[in-house]
C-alpha cells in the first residue's frame, strides 16, 4: 500500500495492520468473509473512482459493499479491494413535495422506511431489516431487482427508481435516468452491480398509511394439509396491498411449527378478515396485529442470526404444493399478487419478470466449524426438485428464482 493513495482518500483505509482490519471483514455470513488486501471506507464518488483506479493498477479484485448482507460473498474480495459504502453513504433525505428520497449508496432500509414515513411515505423496499450488527442494504437489493411488502401496489424497487449516481470502470461518475445514460439506467436496474458502484439512488415515494397489520400466525406441522387448502383458497382472490411468506422452523422446545407471516395494508379489523380462512384452521399462536409501518420489515429474519454460514438458493413456484410443504423446512414462500411486477414490458429493465410465487432454500451452519457449502449446495438442489415435483411442466427460464436469493450471483450485497 502506497502513502499516495493513502493521502488522496476522504474516507479511511483499511490494512491488514491497521486495528480495524478485523472488524472491516466481518459479514452477515461467516462465510462470505474474505481476507482483503485494502478496505476503503469511501466518502464520496471521488473516494470510489479513485479506489477503482487504484485496484485497476495493481490487478486488485474489487468487491462493493453496502451492507453486506450477503451469503454468496459477493460484498467480499480476497487479497482485493473493498469498496464499503457503509460508513460514510448512509444518508437519507426525502423531498415530501416532489415524493422522492434521495438515499446514499451505503444506507440501510430501515433509515430510508424511518425518514420517509415522518411525512407518511414510503417506497419499496425489502421485508427484513436486522438489528445490528447485521445490516440490510440497499443498495445490493436495488440492482438485484427488489421484491417488498409493497411490490403488489408499486412494482419492484427497481420500478421506482428514479436515478442513480454511478461510479463506472474507468473511474468516470455519471448521473443515469430515463433521459441520461440510458443503456446504463437500464443495466442496474436488475442487472446486478457489474456496470459500476452507485453511490447514491433517488426513488419515488408513495403516500403510506401510518400502520399496517402484520406478523406471525403459527401453525403446528400437522395442520400443513389445512394451510395449504387455505392458501390455496386465499390466492384465488388476492388482492393488492396482502401478502403472505410462509417459513417452517423449530421452536425452543424442538415443536415443529409453519409461520405464516401475513400482511395487510390496512386495519387490524380488515386484516383479520383478509386472513379468515388461516385463522379458520384455529392457529397455535397468533401474532399478528396492528403495527406502525417502519417495524413492518423487521418482523421476519429473526433466527437469521449474524456469525452462522448460509447457503441461499431460490426459485419460482406457480402453485402452493402440500407434499414440498411437508417434507421440507427450512423454506420460504412468498405469495402476494404478482400484477403490477409483471406489468412493466420486459424489455424496460434488465430484470426477468415472471407470473410466479418466490421460494427461498435457507440452510444454515455454525460458522465457526468447518465449511459445508458443498453439502449446503446438493441438499438445495435436493430441495428444489422436491417442489419442482409438485409444479407439472416447467419451461427452464420458469425454475429461475429472484437473482437476489441466489448463491454466488455478482450483484452489490
Amino acid at each position: 500500500m502506497t502513502s499516495s493513495f493513502t493521502n488522496i482518500i476522504k474516507g479511511d483505509v483499511i490494512t491488514v495492520d491497521h486495528p480495524e482490519y478485523i472488524s472491516s471483514l466481518a459479514r452477515w455470513a461467516k462465510n462470505a468473509e474474505r481476507k482483503a488486501r485494502v478496505v476503503v471506507f469511501v466518502k464520496d464518488a471521488d473516494d470510489v473512482s479513485r479506489s477503482i483506479i487504484y485496484a485497476k493498477e495493481n490487478n486488485l479484485q474489487i468487491a462493493i459493499r453496502g451492507g453486506g448482507h450477503n451469503a454468496a460473498g459477493a460484498s467480499s474480495a480476497e487479497d482485493g479491494l473493498v469498496i464499503d459504502l457503509s460508513r460514510y453513504l448512509q444518508g437519507v433525505r426525502v423531498d415530501a413535495k416532489e415524493k422522492l428520497a434521495y438515499v446514499g449508496g451505503g444506507a440501510l432500509w430501515k433509515h430510508v422506511d424511518a425518514e420517509a414515513i415522518k411525512y407518511g411515505l414510503a417506497t419499496v423496499g425489502g421485508k427484513v431489516n436486522h438489528l445490528p450488527p447485521v445490516k440490510t442494504g440497499v443498495g445490493g437489493l436495488t440492482v438485484g431487482g427488489g421484491h417488498g411488502y409493497l411490490s403488489d401496489r408499486h412494482g419492484l424497487t427497481i420500478d421506482n427508481l428514479k436515478r442513480v449516481t454511478i461510479v463506472t470502470a474507468s473511474g468516470a461518475t455519471l448521473t443515469a435516468n430515463e433521459s441520461e445514460n440510458e443503456d446504463l439506467f437500464w443495466a442496474v436496474r436488475g442487472g446486478g452491480s457489474n456496470f459500476g458502484v452507485v453511490t447514491e439512488f433517488v426513488f419515488q415515494l408513495h403516500p403510506q398509511r401510518a400502520t399496517v397489520f402484520a406478523g406471525a400466525i403459527l401453525f403446528p406441522v400437522q395442520k400443513a394439509k389445512e394451510l395449504v387448502e387455505a392458501t390455496t383458497k386465499w390466492l384465488e382472490n388476492i388482492k393488492a396491498d396482502e401478502s403472505m411468506t410462509q417459513v417452517y422452523a423449530v421452536d425452543d422446545s424442538g415443536k415443529l411449527l409453519i409461520a405464516a407471516f401475513v400482511f395487510f395494508n390496512g386495519s387490524e379489523e380488515e386484516g383479520r378478515m383478509k386472513f379468515k380462512s388461516l385463522y379458520d384452521i384455529g392457529p397455535a399462536v397468533d401474532l399478528a396485529k396492528e403495527i406502525p409501518y417502519e417495524e413492518l420489515n423487521g418482523l421476519m429474519g429473526t433466527e437469521l442470526d449474524h456469525g452462522k454460514s448460509y447457503y441461499l438458493s431460490g426459485l419460482s413456484q406457480k402453485k402452493p404444493c402440500y407434499e414440498a410443504t411437508v417434507e421440507l423446512i427450512q423454506i420460504g414462500f412468498e405469495y402476494m399478487s404478482q400484477a403490477k411486477v409483471n406489468s412493466v414490458p420486459v424489455s424496460a429493465t434488465a430484470f426477468r419478470r415472471q407470473l410466479a410465487y418466490n421460494i427461498l432454500c435457507n440452510i444454515q451452519w455454525d460458522g465457526e466449524g468447518p465449511d459445508r457449502t458443498d453439502e449446503a449446495r446438493l441438499l438445495a438442489r435436493e430441495m428444489t426438485e422436491i417442489i419442482l415435483r409438485g409444479q407439472g411442466t416447467l419451461s427452464e427460464a420458469e425454475k429461475q428464482g429472484y437473482t437476489n436469493y441466489g448463491h454466488g450471483k455478482p450483484h452489490q450485497a
